[in-house]
This record gives structure tokens, C-alpha cells and sequence, in this order.
């Protein structure tokens, strides 16, 4: 029996299933959208009494169904539906990405059957918002399903752990979110446990089909496999990229460069490209969610959009297996930098934005700022043991020019507090967060 995980977006997607609005779930390649897709129906035969027969499922990989259905898409979905015009029916269609002018199509059959929604999923934000959503303003919701993040690998590997990490991630929103103050404990005594997830997670990511195997060489083939099929299918196939050794050698040189700004004359010359190029390689990476780019915070937003961005990955394991290395966590050297990515990654997965990094011409710089309701929040990543909270010079001009309210340090399973000027900063290990 095929395993599923359980992903959180699943009870967003419930949250609105009765609502005519077409879902739209984007995401990486193999992160679980076509799974999420059928826990989605059974759901629907299960809890809401959806009959089998009213509940299509399409594939647009399948090239005949692909070229039927553009060819004419009312009459083809008319062909599944008619005689039941008073009936409600799903329409669940996978990889809508390779579907041509997807967006006038869609809008079209959307506005001619209202008994029908219609959830699409696609490994493209290219496609799904640039070309797709521009036709569907109004008429479309859009969902994110990430790789599994750090919470849903832990639900995977141990309840009572999940246990632990639902309340104590709980008590960090809140802080985060609302600015409601808690108490640290002394000890935490799940701390080891948690260290050694956290480290397993750093290595191999969070891809599905590799966390359902324990043996590292079955993990190495896997991410091998996802990243050839990303190249063939959304590089070579959908976005019509040739150049496949320079895009490679970017993607490698990036990977070695997490967390660092992005240096453009640099790549140019590393990869023997050119500006424009880069800009172009970047914004495709970024749109097929390899990678992440955070941009600095600045008062002056002139200033902000000329100013170099972060590139990181969504994925740890895809990038360590672009640089073939799945040495143990305590022999890296780039182990600040891969701890850092996490966060970011988590950061992201949980819609914590506006997100940025806060650099001065001097250099003191911050990890991540985010933004909640117009008050800022520093975040500083620190994995290391601490005996007592303290802060860097950086973190404390921060919090000088800006006066936040809240802040925090992420450490390796310390927890603390300090009170700073008129902030309130929790020292948290980064693993609840």
C-alpha cells in the first residue's frame, strides 16, 4: 500500500472546498501535488458524500488527454459532465502547466459550468501565475505545497516528538504574531532529539519519496531522478532552455553560495555567461521553486530594489546532491550556512512575509526581518550552544535604529530571554520554529 503524508495545506483546501472559486496548487516537481490531489478525493467520496462518478481526475502528462482538451475544452468536459447539469462536479487536473493559453481556456469552461470546480495543480509559477492567473482574476484561489517542511517531517518520524513541537511552535507563533510573552523552560529534554532530526532533514530535505526510505543510497538516487526530471521536463520540455551546461553550472555554482549575495559579475564570469543571462536563469529557478531569493529591507524602497538578493534553496537536498555531498552535519563546513537555509525555507513555507535580510554599508547585518502588521521582527540564526542569551553588535544596532517590539535568536537547543532597550528577545532553538 502506497504511504501518504499528512500535509497541513490539506485543511486549508477543505476550508473553501464549497465555494466555486478554482483552487490553484503550485508547487515543486514531486513535492506531493498529485498525492494531495487523491487525499483530496477521498476526502471528498469520504466526509462529503461527493459520489465517484462526479469527481474527474486528468493528468495533462497524458498527451492525449492533453491534446483533446485543448483542442476543445467545452466540448470536452461537456463530454464528462452532461446529462447531470444539476449535479455538482470536481475537476481535478494535474500538471495544468503544459496546457497552451491554460488561462483563456480555463477561464472559459469556468464561466460556462457552474457545477463544476475545478482544482489544477503545476510545478510552473511561470505558468500558473504570469499566463494563467492574469485570465482569472476574481476567479481563482491560489495554494502553495512546498516540499514536507521540518513540522510534517517530524509528524512523519515520531508523535510523541510532534507532540512536543505542535506546543512549543504554537507558543512561538503566538510571540511572533501577537506579541503574547511566554515562559522558557529550564530544560528541554527532547533537545537531542530533535538535534539529530533536524540534522537528518538538513542532509536529505524534505522531498516525500525520500523520507519513505531509510537507505541513503535509494535517498541519493531519488534526488538524482527529481532533479534529471526537472531538467528534461520544465527546463528543456516546457521552458524551451537549451543551454543546458550553462544553466547547470549556475545552479552548482549557486549551491555553493547559499546565503551569500548574489555576486552577478562573479557568475557571469564563473559560467562564462553574460548579465542578462543570469537575470533570466535566476528568475526561472526562482519561478520553479529550486530556489528562494531575499531581498534586503530598506526604508527607502528605491534603494531596496537596487540592491544585490540572497539565493537559497527550498529543497536542502536537492542542493546537496548537486554538490554531492551528504557528509554527517558535524564534519561540514558549511553547516551555518545550511542551518540559515532552513529558516529561510520555513520562513517561507509559513507565509511569514514580507521576509528580507537587513545589511549596512558598514556590514553589520541581520539574518531575516519580517514584517507583521507594520512592526517589524529580527531573526537571528546562531547554531551553537549558548550559556547565557547575549546578542552580536549587529543585532543590537538593529534593534537600536528600529526599537522592534519582539525579537529572536535561533540557537542550537538554548532557550532564553533578554530584555534589550524596550525588546523583548526570546532565545529559541531552531528547530521549534
Amino acid at each position: 500500500m502506497e504511504q501518504f503524508f499528512y500535509r497541513n495545506l490539506l485543511e486549508q483546501l477543505k476550508k473553501w472546498i464549497s465555494r466555486k472559486e478554482i483552487y490553484a496548487i503550485k508547487g515543486p516537481r514531486q513535492s506531493g501535488k498529485t498525492t494531495l490531489l487523491r487525499i483530496l478525493k477521498d476526502y471528498l467520496i469520504g466526509e462529503k458524500g461527493v459520489s465517484l462518478e462526479n469527481i474527474v481526475f486528468l493528468t495533462l502528462e497524458d498527451r492525449e488527454v492533453l491534446e483533446k482538451f485543448s483542442r476543445n475544452p467545452k466540448e470536452f468536459v461537456r463530454s464528462l459532465v452532461m446529462h447531470k447539469q444539476n449535479e455538482q462536479f470536481y475537476f481535478l487536473i494535474d500538471e495544468f502547466q503544459y496546457l497552451q493559453d491554460g488561462g483563456q481556456k480555463l477561464k472559459l469552461i469556468y464561466d460556462l459550468f457552474e457545477n463544476i470546480k475545478f482544482i489544477i495543480t503545476g510545478s510552473s509559477s511561470l505558468e500558473l501565475t504570469g499566463k494563467t492567473a492574469k485570465f482569472l482574476v476574481g476567479r481563482m484561489f491560489s495554494f502553495y505545497l512546498y516540499q514536507l517542511s521540518f513540522e510534517e517531517f517530524i509528524s512523519v518520524k515520531s508523535s510523541q516528538l510532534n507532540n512536543v513541537y505542535q506546543e512549543n511552535s504554537r507558543l512561538i507563533k503566538e510571540f511572533i504574531l501577537e506579541g503574547k510573552d511566554f515562559a522558557c523552560p529550564e530544560e528541554d529534554i527532547f533537545g537531542g532529539d530533535f538535534e539529530r532530526y533536524f540534522e537528518e532533514y538538513s542532509l536529505f530535505g524534505g522531498y516525500p519519496e525520500v523520507i519513505k526510505t531509510d537507505d541513503i543510497e535509494t535517498k541519493r538516487l531519488i534526488l538524482k531522478n527529481i532533479y534529471d526530471t526537472y531538467v528534461s521536463k520544465d527546463i528543456i520540455e516546457l521552458l524551451k532552455i537549451t543551454d543546458i551546461s550553462k544553466f547547470r553550472t549556475i545552479l552548482e555554482l549557486l549551491a555553493n553560495q547559499i546565503g551569500c549575495l548574489i555576486n552577478y559579475n562573479s557568475l557571469t564570469t564563473d559560467s562564462q555567461s553574460y548579465f542578462n543571462q543570469i537575470k533570466h536563469y535566476l528568475s526561472v529557478l526562482e519561478e520553479t521553486f529550486i530556489i528562494g531569493l531575499l531581498r534586503p529591507f530598506f526604508t527607502n524602497k528605491t534603494t531596496e530594489l537596487k540592491k544585490n538578493p540572497k539565493a537559497y534553496f527550498i529543497d536542502l537536498g536537492l542542493r546537496n546532491y548537486l554538490l554531492n555531498n551528504f557528509n554527517e552535519f558535524s564534519l561540514r563546513p558549511d553547516k551555518g550556512g545550511i542551518v540559515e537555509n532552513i529558516v529561510f525555507t520555513q520562513l517561507k513555507i509559513k507565509e511569514l512575509d514580507p521576509l528580507k535580510y537587513w545589511r549596512t554599508l558598514s556590514k553589520a547585518e541581520v539574518d531575516f526581518i519580517i514584517e507583521i502588521g507594520g512592526e517589524l521582527v529580527p531573526i537571528e540564526v546562531k547554531y551553537s550552544y549558548f550559556t547565557r542569551p547575549q546578542i552580536t553588535r549587529s543585532f543590537r544596532n538593529f534593534i537600536l535604529q528600529y526599537q522592534p517590539q519582539k525579537a529572536i535568536v535561533l540557537t542550537k537547543n538554548f532557550w532564553g530571554n533578554l530584555n534589550f532597550e524596550k525588546t523583548i528577545i526570546k532565545f529559541i532553538p531552531v528547530w521549534y520554529l
